[in-house]
C-alpha cells in the first residue's frame, strides 16, 4: 500500500506538470447591465445580458476575431468543425449570472494576454450587439414615422392649396376678423341707409362670400391646425428615434475589469495528485482484498 502510494504521487505528478498538459490562465470580467437597455420579455436585465452574451453569432466573432481554430488546433476543412469549435469554446469560455445581478465572463486560455484581451472583445462585441438591436427597432419606428411625416405634409400642401384659392377668388384671409368687421360695416351701412351705395354693395358682396364660403375656410383652417399638431408629434418622435438609433450607448457596464493572470489556473496538480493517490490505494486495496480472499479459500 505503501509502495501504491508513492508510486501514485510520483507518477501523476510527473504527468500533471506541464510537459503533459498545457497550463492555462484564466481571465475574469464583471459586467451590470446599463438603465439604458429594456427587456424584451418578462426576464431580468441581467438575464437578457446573459442570453444575448451566449448567441452563437458573439462567440463566432471570438472564434474568428483571435484565430482560435489555430490555438485549438481545430482543421477548418473539417465537416464538423462548428461543432467541434463551439464544443472547445464553451470549455474555455464560460458566462453566469451572480447574486448581485452581474454577469460574469470567465476566460481560460494558455496566454494569459489573450485571455485578457479577450474578456474585453466580449464586452465589446455584447454592445455592439444590443446596440444592433436596438437600432433595428428605432430605425423601424424612423421609417414609420418619416411615412407619416410625408403624408401629412401632402396633406397640409393640398388643405393650403384649397385655402389660398378662397383667399384668392372669395378674399377671405380670416373669416372670424373679417366676419365682425364687416358685421359692423353692415350695421352702419343700415343705420346710414347707404345698402344701395358702392360702399354698401361691396360689404354686401364680402358677406355674401363669408356666408358662401366661410364655412369651408374654417373647417379647412381647423384641418390644417390639426395636421400641425400632429406633424410636430410625429417630427417629435422621428428626431428621438433618429437620434437614439445613431447613438453609441455603452450597454455593458464593466464592474470588474480582466487583467491578465500571473499565475496559471488549469490544470490544479494537487488535486490531480490527490484524486489519483486515493483511486491508487482504492483499487490496491481490492486487490488486496481479493488475494487474501482466495487465499482463504
Amino acid at each position: 500500500m505503501i509502495a501504491v502510494g508513492i508510486l501514485a504521487v510520483f507518477f501523476s505528478a510527473i504527468f500533471s506538470s506541464s510537459t503533459f498538459i498545457q497550463p492555462k490562465f484564466k481571465s475574469v470580467a464583471r459586467i451590470y447591465p446599463s438603465n439604458n437597455i429594456y427587456t424584451f420579455s418578462d426576464e431580468s436585465e441581467s438575464e437578457q445580458l446573459l442570453e444575448i452574451i451566449n448567441s452563437q453569432d458573439i462567440k463566432l466573432r471570438v472564434i474568428d476575431a483571435f484565430n482560435l481554430n489555430d490555438v485549438y488546433k481545430i482543421n477548418k476543412q473539417d465537416p464538423l468543425y462548428l461543432t467541434y469549435m463551439l464544443a472547445e469554446f464553451n470549455d474555455n469560455v464560460s458566462f453566469k449570472k451572480t447574486e448581485y445581478e452581474t454577469v460574469e465572463i470567465q476566460v481560460l486560455d494558455i496566454d494569459p494576454q489573450r485571455a485578457c484581451t479577450m474578456c474585453d472583445s466580449i464586452i465589446k462585441f455584447l454592445d455592439e450587439k444590443v446596440r444592433s438591436m436596438h437600432s433595428v427597432k428605432y430605425y423601424e419606428v424612423v421609417t414609420i414615422a418619416k411615412k407619416d411625416l410625408n403624408k401629412i405634409n401632402s396633406e397640409i400642401d393640398s388643405i393650403s392649396a384649397s385655402m389660398n384659392e378662397l383667399r384668392r377668388d372669395y378674399r377671405i384671409l380670416d373669416y372670424d376678423a373679417q366676419a365682425e368687421e364687416i358685421t359692423k360695416g353692415m350695421v352702419k351701412v343700415l343705420v346710414d341707409q347707404k345698402e344701395n351705395t358702392r360702399g354698401g354693395k361691396e360689404i354686401d358682396r364680402w358677406m355674401k362670400n363669408l356666408s358662401e364660403k366661410g364655412g369651408d375656410f374654417v373647417f379647412l383652417k381647423s384641418q390644417l391646425e390639426n395636421l400641425y399638431h400632429e406633424r410636430d408629434s410625429v417630427k417629435q418622435a422621428y428626431d428621438w428615434s433618429l437620434s437614439n438609433a445613431q447613438k453609441k450607448i455603452v450597454y455593458a457596464q464593466p464592474v470588474q475589469k480582466p487583467v491578465p493572470a500571473d499565475k496559471k489556473s488549469y490544470p490544479v496538480r494537487w488535486l490531480i495528485v490527490l484524486m489519483s493517490t486515493f483511486a491508487a490505494l482504492f483499487c490496491a486495496m481490492l486487490v488486496i482484498l481479493m488475494l487474501e480472499n482466495k487465499k482463504t479459500t
